[in-house]
Order: structure tokens, then C-alpha cells, then sequence
């Protein structure tokens, strides 16, 4: 079903200021998060045969990582023209399918690796905690299926319209009465924020009480567990509350009526450039992977310790070859 296109409430926003922040912007993010993913990749490819759910989840945190790092550069072409998209509808739709699962896939497993260290803290001897290998990769692989299900709609709606006889690839537009499956689209973007995010903020305050209570603030295990979470909770909200920010106002100023296009066009322009902060998620997610894995962290000690500047001392689980948590 392709939207309509020919009935807008306040019209396309100008995307000037679009067009000069968000290109330098989304180098550097791809930049940086490049080389980071792809030290992970080899780091947990490597010691693949000692995972453990920590781990597996954290893996899967990369390969959605590099579902996005294939996409910037077709995005930041398309800005750096202008917004004009050259490479047809078909590659629009995949491209904004990849970058939406990118999104999905993230949020969802980092709160998997939350809600991992919540089970091994809160309640360290549930049988979750003793999941085989293979059961925690079907886990992973039940997340891919509902998140790339759930994204269907981005490959069957014709996304490329035409403003001025410019072609321009969104999957959020001002669309007057949006296709139910766009409508499905936009739900889901709320949504997958906010249910998330009430979990991380529980697992950190279950957490927090039970060390609390069991008064082990010397246990290092249950310090990493915290410490783990709240990292997630910082990159989840500086990358993820942005574009939901922004897009919540845009859907309250659409209903005020058309004396505030001019607002509305305004948040259209901060709505496109907070998905620089949903991008930024590639670049930190190596931050959520030193403190998530002993495997990891110990690999970038033993790379400071060979250059002879200082010298870390190892993460005592990861020197274990069942230790790859």
C-alpha cells in the first residue's frame, strides 16, 4: 500500500539545518563505532566455545551493530545530497528496514544482558542461570525472528515519495492519514522504548536492594552486575529518548492545528537530527561490552599491558575458560 503523500498537515519541514549537522555528525559515529565492533566481533568470534548467556547476548549486540554500520554510509550520502535518494526504492526500503532492526535489536539485547545479570544476582540459583548454550543461542535467534517480523511492514510500504521532484527516502513522514502498517510502525517505536525501559529500571533497582540487603558491598560480582545496568540505562536513554522525545511532541503538536506548523516544523528538524544520539548506540556499545565481559575487558588490559605504559591486573572469571561472562 503506498502512503499518502498528497494530503500533509503542515507540509514537508526544511531540512536545512538537517543537511549541515547530521552528515559530519554520523561520520565520526560510524568512525568510531567501526573499529570497536569489529574488535568485539573477533574478541567473542575467538572464544566462542566458552560462552554463556552474557556473552551470546552481547554478540548479538554487535551483529545488529553492523546491520547499522552497513546502512550510515547510504544515509549520510543521501544527507550529504541533500536528502535526494539515488539508489532507488527497493534499496530505501531494505536500508530503513536495517536501520529500524538495528534499533530493535539493540534495545532488546541489552536489556537481555540486564535482565542476565538481575537472574544472577536476584536469584542466583534459578534454573535460568544454568541455561544450556544452545538454549540461550535459541533465545537469541527467537529475538531476531520477532524483531525482523515486527519490521515486515518497512519492506512492503513504499517508502520513496517525491517533494519537488526530489526523492526522498523516510520511514517517518507527515503523513495526513498513514497506512496501518506505518501506523503499526510508529506504535512500535514508542513502545519498544518504554517497555525496556521500565525493565532496565527494574533490574537496577532489584539489584541495588538486594546488595543492599544481603550488605555485600564487597562482592565484586554483584558491583559488576550493577554497574553493568546502569551503563545500559545511561546509553539506552541518551541514545533511544531523543528521537522518542521529539516524535511524541511531533504527534501532540500535529493535533494542536495548523496555527502550529511552524513549531511542528521545527521538532521535524530536531526529530531528524536526535537520530544522530540512536546512531551514537553502534559507537557505545564497545563501553557496555568492556563492562558487561571479562573476556573483552581482559583483552583490552592485556593490549595496555603489552604496550608497557601500565599494568591491569585480569578480571579473575575471564582468566577461567568458563569464565566468559
Amino acid at each position: 500500500m503506498t502512503p499518502n503523500t498528497s494530503l500533509h498537515h503542515c507540509g514537508t519541514s526544511s531540512q536545512e539545518l538537517v543537511a549541515s549537522v547530521l552528515p559530519p555528525v554520523l561520520i565520526i559515529e560510524l568512525l568510531l563505532g567501526l573499529p570497536g565492533n569489529v574488535l568485539a566481533l573477533s574478541v567473542f568470534s575467538k572464544n566462542f566455545r566458552s560462552w554463556r548467556a552474557n556473552v551470546t547476548f552481547l554478540f548479538n549486540l554487535v551483529l545488529s551493530d553492523f546491520m547499522l554500520l552497513v546502512s550510515l554510509p547510504f544515509r549520510i550520502d543521501n544527507l550529504l545530497r541533500g536528502e535526494k535518494w539515488i539508489f532507488g526504492d527497493a534499496w530505501c526500503r531494505i536500508n530503513l528496514f536495517m536501520l529500524s532492526v538495528n534499533r530493535s535489536a539493540s534495545i532488546a539485547f541489552m536489556t537481555a544482558v540486564a535482565l542476565d545479570r538481575y537472574f544472577k544476582v536476584v536469584h542466583p540459583h534459578h534454573r535460568i542461570n544454568h541455561a544450556s548454550t544452545k538454549k540461550v543461542a535459541g533465545v537469541a535467534c527467537l529475538i531476531w525472528a520477532v524483531v525482523i517480523s515486527l519490521k515486515i511492514p518497512l519492506l512492503t510500504n513504499t517508502l520513496l515519495t517525491v517533494e519537488k521532484n526530489v526523492s526522498l527516502c523516510r520511514s517517518f513522514s507527515n503523513y495526513e492519514k498513514p497506512s496501518l502498517r506505518i501506523q503499526l510502525h510508529y506504535a512500535l517505536f514508542v513502545l519498544e522504548f518504554f517497555v525496556p525501559l521500565l525493565l532496565l529500571v527494574f533490574c537496577s533497582v532489584r539489584i541495588a536492594c538486594v546488595l543492599c540487603s544481603r550488605q555485600i558491598d564487597k562482592d565484586k560480582r554483584g558491583q559488576r552486575a550493577i554497574r553493568t545496568v546502569l551503563v545500559i540505562v545511561v546509553v539506552f536513554v541518551l541514545c533511544f529518548f531523543p528521537s522518542i522525545g521529539t516524535g511524541l511532541l511531533a504527534l501532540y503538536l500535529k493535533n494542536l492545528g495548523s496555527e502550529y506548523c511552524k513549531a511542528y516544523n521545527i521538532n521535524g528538524q530536531l526529530f531528524s537530527i536526535s537520530i544522530a544520539f540512536t546512531y551514537l548506540n553502534s559507537a557505545l556499545d564497545p563501553v557496555i561490552y568492556g563492562f558487561s565481559s571479562s573476556v573483552f575487558r581482559n583483552y583490552l588490559k592485556r593490549a595496555i599491558n603489552r604496550t608497557g605504559m601500565m599494568q591491569l591486573q585480569m578480571s579473575r572469571r575471564g582468566s577461567m575458560p568458563s569464565g566468559s561472562d
